[in-house]
């Protein structure tokens, strides 16, 4: 089976289970914007040599894998979906990125005293282009959300917490590498 299969060269595409709509639909934009950010996420974990990075940054995106499978799911179809196995944004999802954040922040020379200026180091560089984008796939899912009446509430706040962890992951990127007792 070939990635080229011309079903899209008149401008629409398919959710999960078939229905076809226009790919300037809010929906198609709120789930490309999230993988635009999964993208994103993956520069920075490929250019990451601390496993604890690349080890949230990879968690994150498995957990974006579900959040666009919801949302390239019509909700007709979100039953179908469950019983195929695919899994829902949860709050769980939520409270574990949540946990990591606080975790973090229990380090306060991770918090700046002044602005932060992007491009401290190359990693937290492509974290902070990360959390960028996870803003605007927020924005869209929440444009779109104002007209889906069954839009899962957890996904903007996975969205908005994962910004969270994105910007304290960046500042985690930049601090020196502590000496070996």
């Amino acid at each position: 089976m070939s990635i080229v299969t011309k079903t899209g060269d008149k401008g629409e595409t398919s959710l999960m289970y078939g229905r076809r709509l226009s790919k300037a639909d809010p929906r198609v934009g709120a789930y490309g914007c999230v993988d635009e950010l999964s993208a994103a996420l993956g520069l920075a974990r490929s250019i990451a040599t601390d496993n604890f990075l690349s080890d949230q940054i990879l968690a994150a995106q498995r957990d974006l894998i579900i959040v666009m499978g919801e949302l390239a799911t019509a909700p007709s179809d979100h039953e179908r979906y469950a019983k195929d196995g695919f899994h829902l944004t949860t709050t769980e999802m939520v409270d574990r990125i949540t946990s990591v954040v606080f975790g973090l922040e229990k380090d306060k020379s991770l918090y700046p005293k002044d602005w932060v200026v992007p491009g401290g180091t190359p990693v937290s560089a492509a974290l902070d282009f990360a959390r960028t984008i996870c803003r605007r796939a927020e924005r869209q899912i929440a444009a779109f959300g104002a007209q889906e009446k069954d839009l899962n509430p957890e996904i903007l706040r996975y969205l908005n917490r994962l910004s969270d962890l994105c910007w304290v992951l960046a500042r985690y990127a930049e601090k020196p590498p502590q000496p070996s007792s």
